[in-house]
């Protein structure tokens, strides 16, 4: 089978991050079989008790270099589509794409892999080739830590320190460092009440001085030296916030004010600090404090022997850095990972989703080379 032929049976599996990706997982891991991979799923419940599942396989001898590939299951909700040829689960091909909800991130990428490894199907294997599918990359990348808590393949492939791709959309260029994230909650309490009785409590007044430092830490994410990057594009950890009220009405008082805060910290940048700092600004301003994601930055030095040997797979001369995450924020213990997949992250949840046939064709010859480089 081609890529586009996978991709075409993997687009209606409607695994938004908020729906379980068993079917998608179980077809993925049927597949696998039959290409000779031994293979087994990691199921879990997440916490509003949906059941998901993470796909590990291995193909050849165990222990020994080789490859690893990683990719993830889920996609982004759809918020609305315009395509006027099929809607976000039906693929359809037009001017030289398929498009569809999860195309590009990362149902293509997971494609052209399968269709790599389906090409070789009988090529004797003298090192192992790896296989990794997670679920709820999305949302927290909670598959992934899945994966890294309870995965016999993972550890085998940690202690061999194997050659790792993340797949994700890179138009096939290499990428050898990534941003991290963090992500905090700061609650405010307060008491409804109508505005007119002086009884009330304002949850968003509360709210105030912790909002006035957040405008002060973005100025200095944005101005000192120790927040900037220049690898980097932006060179900054870009931190953003979000508030949500729960008020119902303009002359009732505020019960609870959230507000949200979420940067992306570079290599080698005390991020942890940071998140010490805003957990103090919130307690000393009576708010409630709540961690809600922890990933750290990818970096693999870019004249490592892996990047190298990739940059002379792909015919290029050098390898970059991207501002988004991957679930190399979680695979921290692997340092031969770079992030190199088909597709364009531009075109990541976005409206009418698509992904280029000649990204997936490409994308299938380039995995073949590596998987006969490194495991043949």
């Amino acid at each position: 089978m081609q890529a586009s032929d996978f991709l075409r049976e993997l687009i209606p599996f409607k695994t938004v991050s908020s729906e379980s990706n068993k079917d998608i997982s179980n077809c993925v891991a049927t597949w696998l079989i039959k290409l000779g991979f031994d293979t087994e799923c990691i199921d879990y419940f997440d916490e509003n008790g949906i059941n998901k599942s993470c796909v590990q396989s291995r193909k050849g001898p165990a222990g020994g270099c080789g490859l690893a590939y990683f990719c993830h299951t889920d996609v982004v909700p759809v918020t609305s589509w315009s395509f006027p040829k099929s809607g976000p689960w039906t693929p359809f091909v037009a001017d030289g794409r398929i498009y569809g909800r999860g195309s590009c991130d990362m149902k293509g990428s997971l494609s052209c892999m399968l269709a790599a490894a389906d090409a070789l199907q009988s090529a004797v294997l003298k090192a192992p080739l790896y296989f990794i599918a997670t679920a709820d990359e999305e949302i927290g990348m909670i598959g992934a830590k899945q994966v890294r808590e309870k995965s016999v393949i993972y550890r085998e492939i940690v202690e061999s320190q194997t050659r790792s791709i993340i797949g994700e959309p890179t138009r096939l260029e290499i990428v050898h460092a990534h941003k991290g994230g963090r992500a905090i909650r700061a609650t405010s309490i307060g008491r409804a009440a109508h505005s007119s009785t002086g009884l009330g409590l304002s949850a968003n007044i509360a709210l105030i001085p912790f909002l006035r430092e957040i405008g002060i830490i973005q100025s200095e994410m944005e101005t000192l030296p120790e927040w900037h990057d220049a690898r980097f594009s932006p060179p900054n950890p870009s931190l953003n916030i979000v508030i949500k009220d729960s008020n119902t009405a303009l002359n009732i008082t505020s019960a609870k004010s959230e507000c949200m805060v979420y940067f992306r910290p570079m290599p080698g940048q005390n991020a942890d600090g940071m998140v010490q700092r805003l957990k103090t600004l919130a307690e000393s301003n009576g708010l409630q404090f709540e961690l809600l994601f922890a990933g750290t930055p990818l970096f693999t030095d870019p004249d490592t022997p892996f990047i190298r040997e990739l940059l002379e797979l792909t015919s290029l001369s050098a390898s970059r850095t991207v501002a988004y995450g991957t679930d190399g924020a979680v695979f921290t213990e692997l340092r031969n990972i770079a992030v190199f997949g088909p597709g364009d992250i531009a075109q990541a949840h976005t409206d009418d989703e698509w992904i280029e046939l000649d990204q997936l064709e490409k994308g299938t010859a380039l995995y073949q080379q590596a998987i006969h480089r490194w495991c043949c």
